[in-house]
């Protein structure tokens, strides 16, 4: 399962795509969310940006999204504290695999 839920945080694993043309939800794929960013993997600016992008489509501020682990790869594990509304991938996961209500 690519999210998974600690107490009101959620935990997602997420493979970027950085340079594409827009910053968008690539669907699902494996054990990952797939991301492309606009954004180049320089000097963190991609990281930057995912952490805002995901943060908009929860709801929260830039800083309630914090990297985990994956700073300097394409796959990374990010918390986002306390999320106002779900990324639609895990809105359309099926609900056997949420462990906690959003």
């Amino acid at each position: 399962m690519w999210y998974r839920w600690d107490g009101a945080d959620l935990i997602v694993q997420v493979r970027v795509q950085p340079r594409a043309g827009r910053d968008e939800l690539a669907g699902v794929q494996g054990d990952s969310l797939r991301v492309r960013l606009s954004a180049p993997p320089v000097d963190g600016a991609a990281n930057r940006q995912l952490c805002a992008f995901l943060a908009g489509l929860c709801g929260v501020p830039p800083s309630a999204v914090s990297l985990l682990a994956g700073a300097r790869g394409r796959d990374k594990r990010l918390r986002i504290h306390a999320p106002r509304r779900l990324p639609p991938a895990v809105e359309a996961a099926p609900a056997a695999g949420r462990t906690a209500p959003p």
